[in-house]
């Protein structure tokens, strides 16, 4: 049975606006329904998980955010997901840009089979900016923000690819935030990296929160618990129906006194 401490962060800071606004979200692979009817608020500056077990529409969901999902033929989005008020699927939106202000760490790391110096330069870059010294302060910037310059600042001519599993993920942190975005979407950053990296990137998040909107999706409870302000959580009820989310808000009350008992169930091991 699983059990999660009730040691989890409590919320101290001002009330913050929401940075994503959905609305009467739902979300299709072809014919087949994979999410209905998700309405919520994800705030500014903190960091909100996404748990639930595998297979209920977590990642699909976190996808939506910089329009990902728009790379898989046949799928489509009913409803609005809004970002700082802006409809991010409205005509005219470049998904792009978004995804600059929208970034993106997945579950396995994955640099660029370049140098460190050039992966963390490969945005700026790509946004115009050329002048050595310019790019030499963006790469410092980023790896020190990702807690990895000490450890690279030796050998930035050295391969990505060289680095350890946690490194790598730390690198891809950085060449998100060389291009400076508001929002970073981390799809299970931890589950593929050794316990002392899951500790630096957990660090990071939290090092982070202050000026980035961040939403993690994780199956540990432990890590959601310690990491999160806010909570959603997900769940298909049964095979073939469409998962839905069944409750969302502070971490404090969604591990120490949550409103529905499937989410009690989940959280402490009954199924999942």
């Amino acid at each position: 049975m699983m059990h999660v401490s009730a040691d989890v962060r409590e919320d101290t800071t001002r009330p913050r606006a929401d940075k994503i606004s959905v609305k009467d979200l739902d979300f299709y692979y072809g014919d087949f329904q994979a999410l209905t009817g998700i309405t919520v608020g994800i705030k500014e500056r903190g960091v909100t998980a996404f748990i639930g077990p595998s297979g209920c529409g977590k990642s699909t969901f976190l996808r939506c955010f910089n329009r990902m999902n728009d790379l898989i033929p046949g799928t489509k989005v009913d409803g609005t997901i809004l970002v700082d008020g802006e409809d991010i699927y409205a005509p005219g939106v470049d998904p792009v840009d978004l995804r600059r202000r929208v970034g993106m760490i997945f579950q396995q790391p994955n640099p660029f089979p370049m140098s460190i110096y050039d992966n963390v330069a490969f945005g700026p870059r790509l946004h115009g900016v050329t002048k050595k010294p310019e790019l030499d302060e963006i790469v410092e910037r980023s790896l020190e923000r990702a807690n990895l310059w000490k450890e690279v600042k030796e050998i930035l001519p050295r391969g990505g690819l060289t680095l350890s599993g946690g490194q790598q993920q730390r690198l891809c942190i950085a060449r998100v935030l060389a291009v400076e975005p508001d929002i970073m979407l981390m799809d299970e950053p931890c589950s593929a990296i050794d316990p002392t990296s899951v500790q630096k990137i957990e660090d990071l998040m939290d090092e982070l929160k202050d000026r980035i909107t961040i939403i993690i999706v994780t199956h540990n409870m432990q890590q959601a618990a310690r990491v999160s302000d806010e909570t959603a959580f997900f769940l298909q009820e049964k095979t073939g129906q469409p998962a839905e989310m069944v409750e969302f808000g502070r971490t404090a009350e969604i591990f120490t006194s949550p409103k529905d008992r499937r989410t009690e169930d989940y959280i402490t091991g009954r199924f999942g």
